[in-house]
């Protein structure tokens, strides 16, 4: 009889399959558009017999359909649904196989769009020539940097940008910032610094995030290391700088073909 609503081949992914031709055998091919079908299992299927419909009263394996008893050659198969994983609140084990994925439905991209982890800035950069510290006084780094150049390296994302020392981030997120400060200078023993500085509000004020030092002795270069993690909500707003100190006259020491004195920026997430 008729009903109002959908049909049930309308009902998300549900399958109409080929009705069966009986012939007096218990044992009948499920196919779809005539072409061998293979179901989920037993349980997602329905069909009538002569109006009465039928469910978990047979078995499935593979494309072939088995009722247990001879099906009388008069008998009518009124329809054959296939319910497919779509309806269930759980798939069945093994039921979700590549060919039920849509093309490009699993990337990378869509894997990891927002996650806290994804890198998706890198950047190094240097200082390419040595700068002169004068004794027990905070010279800020303000000329003489350059993105790595050196081949092999490259940056992931849009990179950081640079004017006069302060250096721009790409786009909100959380940062880390290492900052590695190579020294010389003087015969005594004497303490080096290295210092992270950053603005929240475009550079009316400045906080010092970390301070890295390191001791010389008798003419030795020393690195001193510093690092932080900075939270950046604004691009136009928050920013970074480096400072360095020497306890005697000394130099910050640079390269032009490799890293002497470095800083590295790494996105490790969103804010």
């Amino acid at each position: 009889m008729a009903y109002l609503g959908r049909g049930l081949d309308k009902i998300s992914n549900i399958e109409v399959l080929d009705n069966i031709t009986f012939d007096g055998s218990s044992s009948y091919s499920i196919t779809k558009g005539s072409v061998a079908f293979t179901p989920n299992s037993a349980q997602s299927c329905l069909i009538s017999i002569d109006g009465v419909v039928q469910a978990t009263n047979f078995t499935v394996s593979s494309s072939t359909i088995d009722f247990g008893v001879a099906v009388a050659s008069t008998s009518t198969c009124n329809f054959f649904l296939h319910y497919g994983t779509g309806v269930m609140t759980v798939p069945s084990d093994g039921s979700v196989t590549t060919a039920k994925l849509g093309s490009n439905a699993v990337t990378s991209a869509k894997m990891f769009s927002g996650f806290a982890n994804g890198i998706t800035e890198l950047d190094q950069w240097r200082l390419t020539s040595t700068l002169s510290l004068s004794g027990n006084s905070t010279t800020a780094i303000t000329t003489n940097l350059e993105r790595n150049d050196t081949a092999g390296f490259s940056k992931i994302g849009t990179g950081m940008t640079e004017s006069s020392g302060v250096f721009s981030f790409p786009s909100t997120g959380i940062y880390e910032i290492y900052a590695f400060g190579n020294f010389f200078g003087g015969l005594d023993m004497t303490f080096c610094r290295i210092n992270i500085q950053t603005t929240q509000d475009n550079g009316s004020n400045y906080t010092l995030q970390n301070t890295g030092n390191a001791h010389t002795f008798n003419g030795y270069y020393i690195m001193a290391p510093a690092y932080t993690v900075f939270d950046v909500t604004d691009i136009s707003t928050h920013k970074v700088k480096f400072e360095a100190r020497h306890q005697n006259s000394g130099n910050l020491e640079a390269g032009t073909t490799n890293n002497v004195t470095w800083f590295i920026f790494k996105r490790i997430g969103d804010t």
